[in-house]
């Protein structure tokens, strides 16, 4: 705590915008982590699977109930909305999921953005604050006498280099953090995609009456 009081007050006025972009960036990571991972991912492996049984038992009312049950989750709302056209034509089922996949992939992907913003602002917000910082230095030595400007110019740099170490402390974590928070979004995705369009398949087949006691389609004659 010290540490962070000494910097803070060695650093200059650009270690505020620093700070601010510390917590900022905190604040989104928190909430981004608290939504992907505990709310709209999901073992889609496994819920598939259920989905897929419940279909071929032509239960879709349950599989219905079932992706219900689970309001927050990419890849329950994009399949609950293929089977609520259960008994629509293909293009029609394709349609739901599609516009379905439109309004789930934006909140994945929301504020994520700001991340990657908020590393360069502090980053560069840290460099600008060492130049200032270096050009004080400079200024305070052409105007001290011979026996003071070695140690002046020392303690200048010294105090200059804070904003640049501030500004990478803040900026590394937050570009981590962004890059798993971004690389489980895309797995959801992968899932969404995966699952959406094996449902739409499995639909279009029980419509036909094409479906095979393995929970694929058979090839029409």
């Amino acid at each position: 705590m010290g540490f962070f009081i000494d910097a803070m007050q060695k650093g200059g006025p650009f270690m505020w915008p620093i700070l601010g972009c510390a917590i900022f960036g905190a604040a989104i990571s928190a909430e981004r982590i608290y939504y992907i991972f505990f709310r709209a991912d999901i073992n889609g492996t496994a819920f598939f699977a259920q989905i897929q049984k419940l279909i071929m038992a032509n239960n879709i009312d349950r599989a219905i109930k079932l992706c219900t049950a689970e309001p927050n989750r990419a890849l329950a709302r994009v399949l609950k909305a293929g089977l609520s056209r259960a008994n629509r034509t293909e293009p029609e089922i394709q349609a739901a999921v599609d516009e379905s996949v439109l309004e789930v992939y934006p909140t994945l992907s929301k504020r994520m953005p700001y991340l990657s913003m908020i590393a360069n602002v502090a980053t560069l917000t840290g460099l600008l604050g060492t130049i200032q910082g270096l050009i004080a230095a400079f200024e305070a030595v052409a105007h001290a006498s011979a026996e003071t400007k070695q140690t002046l110019l020392a303690s200048g740099i010294s105090v200059a280099m804070f904003t640049t170490l501030a500004g990478l402390v803040v900026a590394i974590p937050i570009l981590v953090v962004s890059s798993v928070i971004q690389s489980r979004i895309t797995k959801i995705q992968d899932d969404v995609d995966q699952y959406g369009t094996k449902t739409v398949n499995l639909l279009t087949a029980r419509r036909r009456g094409t479906l095979d006691k393995e929970g694929g389609a058979e090839a029409s004659a």
